[in-house]
């Protein structure tokens, strides 16, 4: 069954530069975000959206699904670290949201907190057991089959890669959720929380999150003359070609605008990401 939108016949397709093949784009609808990824995300991708705190990075990824549902998709955000009833309250704050996506469950939100009650799940020690990791992906992939989700978003990776207990784990754990979700054509971000090292650039607390997507987007801040500017940068996104550029990012009422750096003069700031 394609659980894609079916009502756009002009879907970009770009050739998956691994194998010629051509693959299928999750347009975004953010300015600037398609046109650096050539044309959208190509669908079934799992993303790693990497950032320190502030970055823009739940902005980011909420305007993603927000997009798609206004566009007739059913799209998930799983919060893991804050209730859904203050994830709505901040939704409010958004130009570009309407709450009828939620009434209409085009657009749904999920407390981990609360899956994990339903699945009986007491993590005890801190950590999942196996047999809690395993109803933990039963329970995401019952929630994409059975809505139809094709985009998801899961914020953050981190706070869950804390709770499993070793990096093989990790490891295991983001591999099995990528099989699934691309096997049902959900594009995918998950949200990574990063630390500020100028000796070394990280994309994940673990290291080992970035290794197993398909996509890695950067999101940092730059100090130019004084001012904090977010920026973002996509540095690998396997199935399409894109720009490796670093570009400027703002966060306006009605969603991200993206600008390229040079737009505002040339490097001569430090950056942190």
């Amino acid at each position: 069954m394609n659980l894609l939108a079916k009502d756009d016949v002009t879907t970009p397709i770009s050739l998956d530069p691994r194998g010629g093949r051509p693959r299928e784009k999750c347009v975004t609808h953010i300015e600037g975000i398609d046109r650096i990824l050539n044309g959208g995300l190509p669908v079934g991708n799992i993303i790693l959206l990497a950032g320190t705190v502030g970055s823009g990075k739940t902005t980011l990824a909420m305007e993603f699904l927000i997009n798609g549902a206004k566009n007739g998709e059913t799209c998930c955000y799983i919060s893991v670290t804050e209730p859904s009833s203050k994830m709505l309250s901040n939704l409010q704050t958004y130009g570009f949201f309407d709450d009828s996506l939620v009434k209409e469950g085009r657009l749904n939100i999920f407390d981990l907190t609360v899956i994990n009650d339903r699945l009986g799940v007491e993590r005890l020690d801190g950590t999942y057991s196996s047999k809690d990791m395993e109803a933990l992906l039963g329970a995401f992939e019952d929630i994409v089959d059975e809505l139809g989700v094709t985009r998801l978003v899961i914020d953050s990776i981190t706070a869950v890669c804390y709770q499993l207990p070793d990096k093989g784990s990790i490891r295991n754990f983001i591999f099995r959720l990528s099989q699934f979700l691309s096997t049902f054509g959900c594009t995918t971000m998950l949200i990574s929380e990063t630390v500020v090292d100028s000796n070394v650039q990280t994309y994940s607390i673990f290291g080992v999150e970035e290794a197993v997507a398909d996509g890695v987007v950067l999101m940092g801040n730059i100090v130019r003359q004084g001012d904090l500017l977010r920026s973002l940068q996509v540095v690998k996104m396997r199935g399409t070609k894109h720009s490796r550029a670093r570009h400027l990012i703002e966060l306006t009422p009605v969603g991200l605008a993206v600008v390229p750096l040079l737009k505002w003069g040339q490097d001569g700031g430090q950056a942190f990401t």
